[in-house]
């Protein structure tokens, strides 16, 4: 049984929703990336998805955009992002670490070097925003042979036809993007959530994670009455933004929102 699907049981039996972090790995400095995944799992993180750096995103808003850049700017790429994940490794053997960024990178390393670097790492599973089951044929068998989940998106606007064909090469969870739109936008309709989260329940048995949106307490308790999983990516990231001066003050106002989070879906 792979890390992401014994934490999903673990859950499941407890009656707990997942609470997922995203930060960007190297922002600000590769120094903190580290402690700061250790910190967020104390802080009542189940799942942490680790973005990688990249120059061109898709789906990444202007908050998430400004931390691949400060990453890049300490040169941060898939390699020493696989370092950090092998650096987390030597104390939190529990804690299922999925990669999210883009397939460049994964390419100019080549798809069989990252499977085994990865796995070898200690990573989980990876989310690939520019990578659809249609064109996954080349990455997806050799992730498999080395026990690695490969985690797709699904939108507002994905249809029931497509939600059965991703689902079909899904495993790990299922990552439904709750807005149209980029990481960091507004307008969250619970409603409108829970009747695709109900949708996409019907053609797979994977634990489903909501994201995109949610940027406090309030809205992850509401998200996690609906979903497996609750994931927050630019609240944490603008949190890192808003302290670059005051580099010590950035962990616990991490901790503190994330605290927030798991007060508020518990209590659900």
């Amino acid at each position: 049984m792979s890390r992401i699907e014994a934490k999903f049981q673990e859950l499941r039996e407890s009656g707990r929703t997942a609470l997922i972090p995203y930060v960007t790995a190297g922002d600000p400095d590769p120094d903190l990336t580290v402690p700061l995944m250790h910190a967020m799992v104390e802080a009542g993180a189940d799942l942490i998805e680790l973005g990688v750096p990249f120059s061109d995103p898709m789906a990444d808003g202007p908050v998430i955009q400004a931390a691949s850049e400060r990453a890049l700017a300490h040169h941060v790429n898939l390699r020493r992002v696989l370092e950090m994940v092998r650096l987390f490794r030597t104390r939190d053997d529990r804690t299922p670490v999925v990669l999210m960024g883009y397939l460049n990178p994964i390419e100019v390393m080549g798809y069989d070097c990252f499977a085994a670097e990865a796995a070898a790492a200690g990573v989980d599973g990876a989310l690939i925003v520019d990578l659809p089951p249609e064109e996954a044929d080349g990455l997806l068998p050799r992730l498999r042979e080395r026990g690695l989940d490969l985690v797709f998106l699904m939108a507002p606007t994905t249809t029931e036809a497509r939600m059965e064909k991703i689902c079909a090469a899904a495993s790990g969870f299922v990552y439904y993007v709750s807005l149209r739109g980029v990481t960091g936008a507004a307008n969250l309709d619970v409603s409108e959530v829970a009747e695709k989260v109900a949708a996409i329940r019907r053609h797979t048995d994977l634990p489903i994670g909501v994201g995109f949106g949610i940027k406090d307490a309030e809205s992850a308790a509401r998200v996690g009455e609906v979903a497996d999983a609750v994931v927050v990516g630019s609240a944490l990231v603008r949190r890192i933004a808003e302290n670059l001066e005051r580099r010590d003050a950035i962990v616990p106002a991490i901790t503190s929102l994330l605290g927030e989070m798991r007060g508020a879906l518990d209590g659900a």
